[in-house]
């Protein structure tokens, strides 16, 4: 029996107990790594933890909160300790609002950056250097569509994520010759708590209509690509954003 393709690798996942996080920290668990799923929710954390002890691989359980890189020095510190050098970082946490740009404050600007583009490079940072210092690692960002295409009234989401596959590509040039790789998942509409209501509105019916697939993504349909780009699969993959969006990004008039 062959063994598990990310057997013994240690992998973190920032914003990993609930939604698309969520399911990527439980797949890459069934695919044989020990994965600890972090996020500001205590009861989240524990309930995610479980989850991943019952698959038989080891975790922790640990807050953290990507606008302060203290905590995630100290979500760094206590994997280390716990469990060993992290092989794979995913960072997973976003937030998002909709609201006319003329009247975004820009208080809910700096707080979407905040937590999805500062809260990447935060991480990336204290992540990347223990792996440039072992001379391996895998980060993977999760992108977006809007990284790529704009969206009506979010700004300031779309900005942020733009960021992050920019910062995404820059990380890849300048540590690929320390062997750490940088990629990023743009994926195309797949119903989270984030997005639940919109989905069941007109622009939910739109966003739909402009999937050629006629369908929401699964959140499960991410894992192979998360498993491809953490594993030796990938080895001489680095500085892409892979859109798995059902042909969105492809598409131009649909009928």
């Amino acid at each position: 029996m062959d063994e598990p393709v990310l057997k013994d690798r240690n992998v973190v996942v920032i914003g990993g107990t609930s939604g698309i996080g969520r399911a990527l920290a439980l797949g890459l668990a069934e695919a044989g790594a020990n994965v600890v799923a972090s996020s500001r929710s205590e009861a989240a954390n524990a309930e995610t933890a479980a989850a991943i002890s019952d698959l038989g691989r080891k975790t922790i359980t640990h807050t953290v909160d990507v606008i302060s890189c203290d905590s995630i020095e100290d979500l760094h510190r206590a994997v280390v300790e716990a469990i060993g050098d992290v092989d794979v970082l995913l960072n997973c946490a976003g937030v998002t609002e909709r609201v006319p740009t003329l009247e975004c404050s820009e208080e809910t600007w700096n707080r979407i950056f905040d937590i999805n583009f500062f809260g990447t490079v935060r991480a990336c940072q204290v992540f990347g250097r223990a792996m440039i210092a072992r001379g391996n690692g895998r980060i993977i960002n999760i992108a977006s569509l809007s990284t790529f295409v704009a969206f009506h009234e979010v700004a300031a989401y779309g900005a942020s994520k733009a960021a992050v596959g920019s910062l995404t590509r820059s990380l890849a040039v300048e540590w690929a010759p320390y062997g750490v790789l940088v990629n990023a998942i743009a994926p195309g509409i797949f119903p989270t708590a984030l997005n639940s209501r919109l989905l069941a509105t007109p622009r939910g019916a739109e966003l739909l209509a402009r999937t050629p697939m006629r369908r929401f993504g699964n959140a499960e349909e991410l894992i192979s690509t998360a498993l491809y780009l953490a594993s030796d699969s990938s080895s001489f993959t680095t500085g892409q954003i892979i859109a798995v969006d059902g042909g969105f990004l492809a598409s131009g008039v649909n009928q």
